[in-house]
């Protein structure tokens, strides 16, 4: 191949992998200026539609899987109901939580946490975790997944009531194709 032939192709290809590249970032941008930080007013949520996936429970997103690309969903949990979700693992994502209000039994593994306002649990990902509320009065704790994952879409079906009249079957089926499964029953603890 002639030099300036090989200049050209070169230059060809060079162009049409910048044009790719830029076609591909267009498509995962979401609707939100990048160049810009945003703020969420205490007790508001991104969007100003909070859900409520479980009884006695609304989530507040803070950063929303949209606004990272899929890097993190950051959400403010308010409970008024004692208790907690199953046990389960994720795949993919570290789970983290932060007590707002409020006091908490986190498991993570073999280890369980009595939290309370101010203090921080990780849970990596692949380790089996579970939290509970315990006590009486509202509580309230920040709660992070990072990758996102698909537990922003996961939530929103189920707030939208998708899974309630799905068998147990159905449910595993529905955690795994958003990157988690149910590995036991939820955090029992003695009132006091």
């Amino acid at each position: 191949m002639k030099r300036s032939s090989f200049l050209r192709l070169s230059l060809a290809i060079g162009s049409l992998f910048s044009f790719s590249l830029k076609n591909v970032y267009a498509g995962t941008k979401n609707k939100y200026d990048r160049g810009k930080g945003f703020k969420v007013d205490a007790g508001k949520d991104r969007f100003n539609k909070s859900i409520s996936p479980f009884d006695g429970d609304i989530f507040y997103t803070k950063v929303s899987t949209a606004d990272t690309d899929g890097g993190m969903y950051v959400f403010e949990s308010t409970r008024i109901k004692e208790g907690g979700p199953i046990l389960h693992t994720h795949y993919d994502t570290d789970e983290w939580w932060y007590v707002l209000q409020g006091e908490f039994l986190i498991k993570v593994g073999d280890q369980t946490y009595n939290a309370k306002a101010g203090d921080f649990v990780f849970g990596p990902r692949m380790v089996p975790h579970t939290f509970a509320k315990v006590g009486q009065g509202e509580a309230k704790v920040i709660i992070a997944h990072q990758p996102a994952g698909k537990m922003e879409e996961y939530f929103k079906k189920i707030s939208e009531g998708v899974a309630k009249n799905m068998s147990e079957a159905e449910r595993d089926n529905m955690r795994k194709e958003h990157g988690f499964e149910k590995v036991g029953p939820p955090l029992t603890y003695l009132k006091q």
